[in-house]
This record gives structure tokens, C-alpha cells and sequence, in this order.
């Protein structure tokens, strides 16, 4: 069946597709070093085994075994065939699947590269548009240094209709702009113009820091005053989280992820020093929001007014986080006083002040009880039945556990209920469960050939290390000369993208091991010890080489001037050698 699909398009619904995100859009992640990680979807454990790499583009459990890219992840999660799972990665990434028969691949196009040649146009306007002083003194007026500006890439879109057309149209044509959400077609005539005009830019970027969309700002009168890119293949404003990439070590750091409104809100945060902070893009929260964000901390701190307007907000946000929450993750939520936002308040107040608002952050539990509470009447029996019901509902989203019960527990407190009738009133979710996956056999062994194969697997770049194979007949050399072979057809593959191009060979299971081997070999300097495996490999071959001859002279008899010489200055070089 894999075979009906060309590898090259294989390839690039790969390379158009992080594992990171797919994976945690169904498994709850955690960041764990470079690596995230969770207990594994296809065997119960307690202990998190399942880890995701986003550099390698690769799942492996070291409980069970399970592992594979992201290909492989959707066939075993969501029971899919093999074709049936590149096409719905195809669907995502914004390609069209091929169709049999035909010879060539018609795949959409990938968009990154316009949208990282209009963010370099855009920054290139804000430093040197003649209009754009207006841009540089309202990020000025806003307190925005040169050096904030740099790390988030700001830019400006200068007036006129077709300014990034132009500049774009030597390698872009105009309608790849309209595709990436940079251009809009004209009504009733030929043509397209810019879809952003005389506006401070923001690009926005997935984790990997790769951007995607961009959202503008008016800088006089006009409406919207803040414009997102429209929904592309590579953009969705419900599923993105404005200045992600930049906040991920600090977030890291701090095991906190701090959610704000506006774009600003991020950057002023940033510049003082509370860097671990995201915003959504206008839009309210989202399971997807949640989803990720408990990807990276376990616990998340929303900033909303302090106002109606902001504790409806509040709410929205927290019926969503229900469904994704579970022992150890927190949700808290910072209400702001009446005419502060994120940015004039850590301008008042300092990164200091800021922290201290957010330790006091009311808890997800708290606000939750406090705000059913204020719609029912406690004093009255029928009012603590309302309560009841009023929670019933949501309560019935939590997952089983030690959270569930405190819950629970506090609801039968307001209600003056026993705990198993209020528990009975409003059950936990049933939890699913996976299938069990045999473990495939340990790797053993450290032959200079297996780690020569986990080094090129975990590090396709060091194929620039390798310049003369061995010859054949050692054992393992077949998948290293395959494997050279692939990464020199093919450069910039992911260790998931190769084992996926060994998925009808017997190399399979032996691959997908060594993705992820620890060796002591795979230390810093993969180069030099790529170099020196090689070098060694290729000695080792010739000295093996050399034997075999001699040998055979020794055997032959009846030797020519120069076979007898031949063999006489190998005697004396193994002599000379100590062997």
C-alpha cells in the first residue's frame, strides 16, 4: 500500500508536518529537556515513557516499544491505513495527494518561504520606508526598544497597493501571495493587491519559529485596528499563539506559561523580563490553545480586566481548560484592576510587581465555586440544589483523579451533600483505554557500523562527514550503504522521514531501534566522531583487504619477482607492527 504513494511526496507532507504538534493535539506533552514527553497512548504506565522529538521528528516509547513518525503515530492512534493517514497529513499541510497513475506529484506549494521573504521585507520597511517613521515613533511612544523589535521581528507594511507584491514578484507569483494570505484578488478585475497597508507587523510563528501569519496594526484612524492573516494551510487564528517561540525557554524555565490579549501585552512583558508570556490572536481560548500550552508548563496563568467583559472571558476560558485538565496541571487567572492591561501595569510596577500579582492569581477551583456560588442562593435548600446542578456539567468534563475529588469534595461542602451522592451527580468522564504494543528486541552491540547507521539516523546532516564506503560484506554495512544512499539522494530528511522511506524493507525495525540508541559514541562533536568511525571503517577494510592477498600469496606458490616482493614488504610491515 505505501508504495502507491511516490516517496518525494511522502517526503514533503513529512517536512510540512511537526510530530510535536500532532502528537500533543491528542496526548498531553511535556516539555522534557529538548524532548517532550507523556505517558505512552498505547500501553497503561504510570510513569511517562513516551517521548516526542522535534528534531528528529520521531515518537518512541521505551516501555512498549511503539514508534514511528508522524505517519506511523496517526496509524496507530486513530486505526488508520497507511494512505488514509498521509492523506489527512497532506489535508493539513495543504497538499494534494497525487493521484495513481500519474508520474508527477501535484502538491500545493509550501508557503514558508513567502511568508519569511515578507517578514524580512516588512523589517526591512520599518527601518528604512520613508513612511515609516510614523511606525518607529508609535513602537517608540509605546516603549518598545530596538532590541524587543529585533527578537520579534516587528516590521511595517508602508501604504500603497502593491508594494510587497512588487518586491516579491521577481521569485513569488501573486497569486502564492493570496494563497499565504498576503494579497487579496481584486473584485470584478485582473490583479491583486496588498492585503496589509501602512500597518506595524507582527509576524507570528509556530514553536519551531517558523512564521506562518502576521498580524497588523492601523497606526491612524481605520478599521479593523488589529488584522490577522486570514485562515491558509498553514494558519489557523484558533489553534496559534503570538510570540510562542520566543517564550519557550523562559516558559521552560519557569514552568508557567502566562497568557495575555494583545500583541503589545507580550512584548512590554517581555522587555521587563516576564518573558514567559503568549497571547491568542483575538480570538477567545481554545481546547487547541490549552492543548499546547499545557505542552510546554503545567501550569497556566490567564491575564483578564477585571470587568465583566473580562470574567465572562475568564469563564469561556475555563470551561475549556476542564476538559484538558488533570493532576498536575493549573489553571489561575490574574484579573486586572479597571483601566490596566499587562503592559501599563509592568511599566507601573516593574517585572517585580507583575510577579507578585501573578502568585496571587485566583485559582482555577476558586473562581469556579466563587462564580456558581454568586448564581444560587446557598441560604435556601433549593438554591444549593441549583448549584448542583449548575456544576453538574462541567464538573462531568474532569478527568478521574485527585482534582476530580477535591472538587467534588468542595461541592458537597456548598451543597450539603454527602461526597458519593454529589460524585454520583455528576460522574468523571470514562477514561479510554489503548491497546498493548509489544516491545521490539533491545539493540545490542556497539559495532563501529550500527553506530556509524544511529549517528546518520539522529544526525542526517553528517552525511557531508562521509566520503568512501567501505566495501560490502561486513555485517550491517547493507543498511549503511542503503542509508548513505537515501540521505545523499535526499538531503534535509528527518530521522522520521528516513525510517519512513525503509517502511517495506527488512532495515525497518532495526532503524526505528537506533533512532533512538543511546551510545556513549553520540556525544558532542557528532562530527569528529563521525569522522573517526569512518576513517577506521575504511582502514579496517583495507588492512582486511591487504590479508586477504597476502594470504593468498602465502598459499599460492610459485610466485612472480613481484608477488615475491609484494609479500616480503607486507611480512616486513607486520613485522614492523608487532603482529
Amino acid at each position: 500500500m505505501a508504495t502507491k504513494i511516490p516517496s518525494p511526496f511522502i517526503d514533503a507532507v513529512l517536512a510540512r508536518t511537526d510530530i510535536v504538534e500532532l502528537v500533543g493535539g491528542r496526548v498531553p506533552l511535556r516539555k522534557a529537556g529538548r524532548d517532550y514527553k507523556a505517558c505512552c497512548p498505547f500501553h497503561e504506565e504510570r510513569t511517562p515513557s513516551f517521548t516526542v522529538s522535534a528534531d528528529k521528528q520521531f515518537y518512541h516509547c521505551f516501555g512498549c516499544g511503539a514508534h514511528g513518525s508522524a505517519i506511523g503515530f496517526l496509524m496507530a492512534y486513530d486505526r488508520l491505513g497507511f494512505v488514509e493517514a498521509v492523506t489527512e497529513l497532506a489535508r493539513r499541510a495543504g497538499l494534494e495527494m497525487p493521484q495513481e497513475g500519474r508520474p508527477a506529484i501535484k502538491a500545493g506549494p509550501d508557503l514558508r518561504p513567502i511568508l519569511a521573504a515578507a517578514a524580512r521585507y516588512y523589517q526591512e520597511a520599518l527601518r528604512h520606508h520613508p513612511a515609516a517613521e510614523r511606525a518607529r515613533a508609535y513602537l517608540k511612544g509605546r516603549g518598545i526598544t530596538g532590541a524587543v523589535a529585533k527578537t520579534f521581528q516587528l516590521g511595517y507594511a508602508p501604504p500603497g497597493w502593491n508594494g510587497l507584491l512588487g518586491a516579491l514578484a521577481k521569485d513569488f507569483e501573486p497569486a502564492l501571495l493570496e494563497r499565504a494570505g498576503l494579497a487579496i484578488a481584486r473584485d470584478g478585475a485582473a490583479g491583486f493587491y496588498d492585503r496589509f497597508r501602512d500597518r506595524v507587523m507582527f509576524p507570528i510563528a509556530d514553536a519551531r519559529g517558523r512564521i506562518i501569519g502576521f498580524g497588523g496594526r492601523v497606526l491612524d484612524q481605520g478599521e479593523p485596528k488589529y488584522m490577522n492573516s486570514p485562515e491558509t494551510a498553514l494558519f489557523h487564528k484558533g489553534h496559534e499563539l503570538y510570540g510562542l517561540p520566543q517564550a519557550l525557554a523562559a516558559i521552560d524555565k519557569a514552568g508557567q506559561v502566562v497568557v495575555v490579549e494583545g500583541y503589545m501585552d507580550v512584548l512590554a512583558l517581555s522587555q521587563f523580563g516576564v518573558a514567559h508570556t503568549v497571547a491568542t490572536l483575538g480570538t477567545a481560548t481554545t481546547r487547541e490553545h490549552l492543548d499546547r500550552l499545557f505542552r510546554y508548563a503545567p501550569e497556566v496563568v490567564f491575564c483578564f480586566d477585571g470587568d465583566r467583559a473580562g470574567r465572562d472571558a475568564a469563564w469561556r476560558a475555563l470551561e475549556q481548560a476542564l476538559s484538558v485538565l488533570r493532576d498536575g496541571r493549573q489553571v489561575s487567572f490574574l484579573f486586572l484592576p479597571e483601566g490596566e492591561d499587562p503592559d501599563t501595569l509592568v511599566r507601573a510596577e516593574g517585572a517585580a510587581g507583575f510577579q507578585e500579582r501573578l502568585k496571587a492569581a485566583t485559582e482555577l477551583p476558586e473562581f469556579f465555586f466563587e462564580t456558581l456560588s454568586a448564581r444560587a442562593d446557598l441560604s435556601r435548600m433549593d438554591g444549593r440544589a441549583r448549584l448542583v446542578e449548575l456544576a453538574r456539567p462541567l464538573l462531568s468534563k474532569l478527568a478521574k483523579g485527585a482534582l476530580y475529588e477535591l472538587m467534588i469534595g468542595r461541592l458537597a461542602e456548598l451543597s450539603a451533600l454527602k461526597v458519593p451522592q454529589a460524585a454520583a451527580l455528576a460522574p468523571a468522564r470514562p477514561e479510554e483505554t489503548a491497546p498493548r504494543v509489544q516491545p521490539p528486541a533491545p539493540v545490542r552491540g556497539g559495532s563501529l557500523v550500527r553506530q556509524a547507521v544511529a549517528l546518520l539516523l539522529q544526525y542526517p546532516a553528517l552525511i557531508q562527514e562521509v566520503d568512501e564506503l567501505p566495501p560490502p560484506g561486513r555485517p550491517g554495512m547493507d543498511v549503511l550503504t542503503e542509508l548513505v544512499a537515501v540521505l545523499r539522494e535526499t538531503p534535509g530528511l528527518s530521522t522520521g522521514a528516513i525510517v519512513e522511506r525503509f517502511a517495506d524493507t527488512p532495515h525497518r525495525a532495526t532503524l526505528a531501534r537506533l533512532a533512538v540508541w543511546e551510545y556513549p559514541s553520540l556525544l558532542p562533536d557528532h562530527g569528529g566522531v563521525m569522522r573517526d568511525i569512518m576513517r577506521t571503517l575504511n582502514e579496517q577494510a583495507r588492512a582486511a583487504q591487504a590479508k586477504d592477498r597476502h594470504t593468498f600469496l602465502i598459499n599460492k606458490g610459485n610466485l612472480t619477482p613481484e608477488e615475491r616482493a609484494e609479500l616480503v614488504a607486507y611480512l616486513r610491515n607486520r613485522n614492523s607492527e608487532g603482529q
